[in-house]
């Protein structure tokens, strides 16, 4: 791919960080390779091949090599040049690691409350203020985090974590896991294989999720399963974070009214995240992550996005979360790796 099919790319971004480390090409795809290894990620080939054809500009880094450039270099993907930063996103990463205390400090878990408190702040869409409800879902994330360490309130709450295929709505439910502790359970991994065994049986494609057979015959099932996995860990005392793309269920205001008044009568507080993403970005990790179950959305892709509306979030949501050109998971990244530095 070349740059000019990438507007805003600056190859020479990557060569010039990689020389200010000191590293030559192999080592620099030795140290990619263990920085997406040591975050849970795919783990790029990264030979010196493919670290030149990025630096040149030959080759357009995919996601999970742009990820792993940001963690190696820890730098946000604007400053590596893969892209032009975001209408009020900072070039620079903001969390800087010097000017924390020190793993022995006893204020080290303030300080990555703070961190985590304004990672939460920067990835929302708008303004947080003081009472609404992204401000009080921010506070039980960090008041989460504090009582892994010592305090907080025990009162349980369900995240509902939302967003069109490929929006990186499963990646932020994971980087919310990390820093709460709270359950994190993803529709797919709990339900494909009963969905898949069941379109076979009522005579469909495994790999439908498009049809009427799909949405009106196994769809209602997939979710439920979803939902009663997540009442039982909190009838239990535990939170759950749910990652689905309840496209359906967050526009229907009737819905959310029945679960909040569910969720209030069994003391357990309630919230809904959107995560927003471009249509290209979308496409891009979809195309990276090679499921079968989105052949007919690529296949038919023009028809796909027609349907859908990534400029509005749907009225229940309580916050949205800003991931174009996977901006929102760039700084997730960043943020972890920030606290294992206040706290390794």
């Amino acid at each position: 791919m070349k740059t000019t099919q990438r507007p805003g790319w600056t190859p020479s971004r990557l060569r010039e960080h990689r020389e200010a480390h000191g590293l030559t090409l192999e080592a620099a795809g030795e140290r990619l390779r263990q920085a997406a290894s040591g975050h849970g990620l795919a783990v790029p080939a990264a030979n010196f091949q493919t670290i030149w054809s990025h630096e040149q500009g030959a080759v357009y880094p995919g996601p999970h090599y742009r990820r792993a450039y940001c963690l190696l270099y820890q730098a946000t993907e604007p400053e590596l040049g893969f892209r032009p930063p975001l209408p009020g996103e900072s070039q620079k990463a903001e969390i800087m690691i010097s000017d924390l205390p020190a793993p022995a400090d006893p204020a080290a878990d303030n300080a990555a409350a703070q961190v985590i408190e304004e990672a939460f702040t920067k990835v929302s869409v708008g303004d947080i203020s003081s009472g609404s409800p992204q401000a009080l879902l921010r506070n039980r994330v960090v008041d989460a985090w504090r009582r892994r360490h010592g305090g907080g309130s025990p009162k349980p709450i369900l995240v509902l974590v939302g967003g069109y295929a490929g929006s990186g709505k499963t990646e932020f439910s994971r980087f919310l896991s990390d820093i709460t502790g709270w359950a994190f359970l993803d529709k797919d991994s709990l339900t494909r294989c009963i969905v898949e065994r069941l379109l076979i049986s009522l005579g469909g494609d495994p790999h439908d999720r498009h049809t009427e057979l799909y949405l009106k015959e196994v769809r209602p099932f997939e979710y439920r399963c979803l939902m009663e996995t997540a009442w039982d860990n909190l009838k239990v005392g535990t939170s759950a974070i749910l990652s689905a793309p309840f496209i359906a269920e967050l526009k229907d205001e009737e819905w959310f009214a029945r679960l909040e008044n569910r969720c209030a009568a069994k003391g357990v507080d309630v919230a809904a995240i959107w995560v927003r993403c471009d249509p290209e970005s979308m496409r891009e990790y979809i195309e990276f992550r090679g499921a079968a179950r989105d052949a007919w959305k690529l296949e038919n892709w023009e028809q796909y996005v027609a349907g859908l509306d990534v400029e509005t979030s749907p009225p229940t949501a309580h916050v949205t979360v800003d991931n174009r050109l996977g901006s929102a998971i760039s700084l997730a990244d960043q943020t972890r790796e920030a606290l294992k530095r206040i706290l390794s």
